[in-house]
């Protein structure tokens, strides 16, 4: 088991993570050649996430633990989707690695994070991961 942040559920801080994830996708396609096509892929899992996350960003509270689980299973699935594209067209980096980390996190999947996060290209002797 890969050490791992365990963090309790916070939907509103996930929706945040969406955003910067959007953000480090037109930061690492500015300066990289990307395929269009891989690109729009990688924004539309991006604003899946955020379209899911986007009510409890606004509101600041979780739903009801029903709801929630719902709402974690969708959200790590376009996750998961997500990293497997960044890995594919090698876009990761430390900085994109690391929010695919706390995303992870505030979903309760701190282990998974953990390993998510390397494939997005996380430094695995960054100072902010866990030891």
């Amino acid at each position: 088991m890969p050490p791992h942040f365990r963090i309790p559920l916070n939907l509103p801080h996930a929706g945040t993570l969406a955003r910067r994830l959007a953000y480090h996708l037109n930061r690492v396609c500015s300066i990289r050649e990307v395929d269009g096509t891989a690109r729009d892929a990688m924004e539309q899992d991006i604003e899946a996430l955020q379209d899911l996350l986007l009510p409890h960003f606004e509101n600041g509270e979780n739903p009801p633990h029903a709801e929630a689980g719902e709402v974690v299973r969708r959200a790590a699935e376009r996750a998961r989707a997500l990293v497997e594209k960044l890995e594919a067209a090698r876009l990761g980096d430390d900085r994109f690695g690391q929010v695919i980390r706390n995303l992870f996190e505030c979903l309760e999947l701190g282990e998974e994070g953990a390993r998510q996060s390397l494939r997005a290209g996380e430094n695995p002797d960054s100072a902010l991961r866990p030891e």
